[in-house]
Parts: structure tokens; sequence; C-alpha cells
């Protein structure tokens, strides 16, 4: 029997709403899992990623981000299970939140390597689809539409989702950029100019983004609260803003925002600069301000010493065109894909 399996308070700001429990016949103890229990996941974690090896590693402080409640989520809940030594083996959270007119559901979990063809990958599926449905219960949102992002190379994990009824939806590649290589210098048109971050401009460049991103699928239109999310490793001195002082007050034309994974690094095999988000707005794409902003990164990259220019891209089906990445010698590294369902 699965002992204590009351499954996860459902998080609303509120008083907490209990979900479905999770089945029985694991042999693990499932408790609500707190920023308190940050620690173990992390350990946990780094068994996942150490037999999987995705290209990256999870450290203490990007996991604590999971744990910060967002006054525009639906609801979120997170579930651990231990063994009878009190040893977390399984883990799961759900974050059901507004998107561009829309409502997506992030779904992260995973399972020790030796406790795994055990079903409780499954069994936490089915957990993360009833806290899920608890979330949109009572909410004015119809249904939503759930998302779980999964390396290439887990076939197995392709496989449990597929039997779901998940279906691959979006293809990301990532690639890198050798920084030894020559770097173009680009000419903007004379209102045009690229700078250094400042963050003064902050909310000019979320609402840019907001802009920019309006009619791209899955883009997640920021509020403030949001937009400061998932910070803990962005790098100032690596991001950079396209601004047109055509007139008196300038306008945010692109921005460019980096991140330093230095804990990544050993995993990839190389330092990288990492560009987070690039944008451009309408008005002024098509005047290489995308290509004047990749240059400025990899020079500032350079600059500290990186070994490459590092960034993801992704299409609505494999084999997509790298376009402007692929003319600046970006070249691909590994891939994952993004699995979705309709709830």
């Amino acid at each position: 029997m699965l002992e204590h399996a009351t499954g996860d308070p459902l998080d609303r700001g509120g008083e907490p709403t209990p979900v479905h429990p999770l089945p029985s016949g694991h042999g693990l103890r499932w408790q609500p899992m707190t920023l308190a229990d940050n620690g173990e996941l992390v350990a946990l974690l780094a068994r996942i990623e150490a037999y999987d090896d995705p290209p990256y590693r999870t450290t203490v402080e990007e996991s604590a981000e999971a744990f910060v409640q967002v006054a525009a989520d639906i609801g979120s809940a997170r579930v651990i299970g231990r063994d009878s030594d009190g040893i977390p083996r399984a883990y799961a959270i759900v974050r059901v939140r507004p998107t561009n007119g829309t409502v997506r559901a992030l779904w992260d979990g995973g399972v020790d390597p030796q406790w795994r063809r055990r079903g409780i990958g499954a069994a936490l599926l089915e957990w993360q689809l009833a806290a899920t449905r608890e979330a949109l219960a009572g909410s004015g949102h119809d249904g939503a539409l759930a998302v779980v992002h999964v390396e290439e190379s887990m076939s197995d994990a392709q496989e449990m989702l597929e039997a779901a009824g998940f279906t691959a939806t979006r293809w990301y590649t990532e690639m890198r950029r050798d920084l030894s290589l020559p770097i173009p210098q680009v000419e903007l048109k004379s209102q045009l100019s690229v700078e250094p971050w400042d963050p003064a401009l902050d909310d000019a460049v979320r609402r840019a983004h907001n802009d920019a991103f309006k009619d791209q699928w899955g883009a997640e239109l920021h509020t403030p609260e949001t937009w400061v999310q998932g910070r803990t490793y962005f790098a100032p001195s690596w991001s950079f803003v396209a601004l047109d002082r055509t007139s008196d007050r300038a306008q945010v034309a692109g921005y460019l925002i980096s991140g330093r994974y230095e804990g990544d690094w050993p995993a990839q095999g190389w330092t990288e600069g990492y560009t987070e988000i690039l944008g451009v707005r309408t008005e002024w794409r098509g005047m290489r301000v995308a290509t004047a902003l990749l240059t400025a990164a990899m020079r500032a990259y350079a600059a500290d010493g990186m070994q490459y220019a590092g960034l993801g891209v992704d299409f609505s089906e494999p084999g997509g065109n790298y376009g402007l990445f692929g003319q600046l010698g970006y070249e691909p590294t590994r891939g994952s894909l993004l699995f979705t369902r309709t709830i």
C-alpha cells in the first residue's frame, strides 16, 4: 500500500485545497513538497540528471524558483515521494497559468533511476492531471493545455507521455557558436544603436517583449511580477538593448537577455554565454537588429573568456531551418521535445 497518499495541497493564495490522492502500491510515502524540501529535491535531481545526462544541472537556487507563488497563477501543486528510509525518490510539480489568451499547465517531475519501471511515472502523470483539473475548477476557465518538456534521448519518457495522451508539438534544438571564429561587424541605421543593459529600461523591455511575441506560439505575456521570475543566473553585462532614438523619447526596438549557467558547463564540456531571450519588434524587423544584438553578445561572452555562444530554437516540426543563427555560425548540439495534451 502507498502510505499517506493524500496528494498535495493546491495553492491559490488562500487556504490550500486537497487534490485527488496518488494511486497506492508504489512503496512510497507522499507528502506536499515545500521550500523546506528543496535541498533534498536538488539531491534527487542530481541523481536523475547524472543518469539521464541532460545538457544542464539544476542548482539549489534554480530549484527554489519552483516554490515561488505568483499571483498570475490559477493554481500550483507540488508533491514528493519518500522511501521507507525517508529518501526522496520521486516528485511532481504543476503550475497552471493564463498565457496569451489561453491557459497552460506546466508539468515537471521525475523518478530516481533506481525506482523506475514500477509505474511511478505514470502515477505522477495521473496526479498532475487531477491537480490541473482541481486548479481549473471554479477558475472560470474551461480547460488548459498541459505542457511537458523532454530531452530527445529520453525515449522511455516520450513513450509514457504518448500513452497518457500527449503529442509532440514543438521540437527544440540547442545550438552553439564557436567564439574563436571572427565575429561580424554590423552597421545599423543612424537612429538605431545597441547599448548595454540598463535596469532603468527593464519594464520598457518587458513591454517590448510582450509586443514582439504577442503572436508567437505559447508566448507568455509578462506582468511585472512574472517578468523578473527565473533570473537567478541573469547576466546583465552580457545583455543588450537596441534603441531607436529617432524621437526625443527612445523606443526599445529589440533586446537580448543572457544567462550565465556555470553549473552546466562541466556537463556540457565547454563554457558559454547563453542567450535566453532575443526579440525584435515588428517595426524594426529586417534592419539587422537581431544580428547586431547577437554579435554584441558574442563579443561580451568572448571578452569574459567564454568558448561558445549558446541559444535554443524551436520549430513546429522536426528539421526546421536555422536561418540567421546558421548564417552566424551556430551549430546544433542537443535536441528536446515539447509534449502537449488538452485538458
